[in-house]
């Protein structure tokens, strides 16, 4: 056509595209005649299945089983051509068989000495299995975290409402009772009973409390962090914890569960093992994650026995493993432990 300039790639190049492409993806790919005879494999192929140029491909498990029909071949996708793709086990060099996806395609073929040749693709499913088998267990943790979540909500409910009722209905009637004694021990004996009461009523709202906080559904996070705060400086009066926020709207129900939870946590190993005099929490929001961060004084510990611990580190990591995110502890013999927590700002936040 005159006038027109017509551009293409050199040869060369597109022959270097495809040598790297052969060479790095990650599919096994193998060039074999018709006699199954390897002529041709890539680094994917020879790594995943132990084979060496001249060897004989081997029969997966589907084709050494199946009834043949007169004339057929035994290789299923090269008997039935129109089959893209199918799944079985192919033994490999060491004796062993891995669970891949094939497919095939002929790529020579030559009428008059009947030669040809076959491109076979291998594809390793136990990577994709392994990849579903954490995705299932990652569904259970949620469904699991989940339904402890709801059952703790149903029962710090329980207990505010209608056992915390219940005994507050007996204090006022206690105290009907106290305006008709005139007897000093039977009043002694009373206040007893006021006294043992008293000690119920603040272990239920402490129960309560410690199953869900009210303030975490009606008011936040940042109030519920707050409370619990108040309340482990009045059991602890010689730790000091400051707090620093710059959350101002709720985040999804999700988040904030799981963050109380982590923190909770957190303050919990403090006050049990830490001995320490100070605590930081910081709970900051940025443009695609919020992140969180708790630090103590405390005399730390080594964190290659961190399994030793117990499950309370591998709670608050599965919680944030639920939220995309991530769990980092550092700690020091003698300089304390902090914990480093980041989660993705994904669908829910405003």
């Amino acid at each position: 056509m005159d006038g027109a300039i017509i551009t293409m790639k050199p040869f060369n190049l597109e022959n270097k595209y495809l040598k790297t492409i052969f060479e790095s993806i990650q599919d096994g790919i193998i060039i074999m005649n018709h006699e199954r005879e390897i002529l041709l494999m890539n680094p994917a192929a020879k790594q995943m299945t132990g084979w060496l140029l001249h060897d004989s491909v081997p029969y997966c498990s589907f084709c050494e089983k199946r009834t043949l029909a007169e004339g057929e071949n035994k290789c299923y996708l090269i008997a039935r051509e129109e089959v893209p793709y199918f799944l079985s086990d192919m033994p490999t060099y060491h004796g062993k068989k891995i669970n891949v996806e094939m497919s095939t395609a002929l790529m020579y073929e030559d009428d008059e000495s009947n030669q040809k040749e076959y491109l076979l693709v291998l594809r390793d499913q136990s990577v994709k299995r392994k990849k579903e088998e954490a995705r299932v267990s990652k569904l259970m943790i949620q469904r699991l975290i989940e339904a402890k979540e709801t059952e703790h909500k149903r029962l710090a409910q329980e207990l505010h409402d209608g056992v915390g009722q219940s005994l507050y209905t007996i204090s006022v009637a206690l105290q009907a009772i106290e305006s008709y004694v005139k007897d000093d021990r039977l009043q002694n004996y009373i206040d007893e009973v006021r006294n043992e009461l008293d000690h119920v009523m603040n272990d239920i709202k402490a129960y309560s409390y410690q199953l869900r906080p009210q303030s975490l559904d009606r008011l936040g996070l940042i109030a519920a962090i707050q409370g619990l705060i108040i309340t482990i400086e009045k059991s602890n009066p010689f730790v000091t914890i400051d707090f620093l926020s710059n959350i101002e709207n709720r985040l999804p129900a999700a988040v904030e569960i799981n963050l109380y939870r982590v923190i909770q946590e957190a303050m919990h190993n403090i006050s049990k093992y830490a001995e320490a005099k100070h605590v930081a929490i910081q709970l900051m929001e940025y443009r695609y994650k919020i992140e969180l961060l708790v630090m103590d004084d405390g005399k730390g510990f080594e964190t290659k026995r961190i399994d030793e611990r117990g499950l309370g580190l591998q709670h608050m990591e599965e919680r944030l493993d639920q939220l995309e995110g991530s769990f980092v502890i550092e700690s020091t013999l003698g300089k304390g432990t902090k914990i480093v927590a980041s989660i993705p700002k994904g669908e829910g936040f405003l």
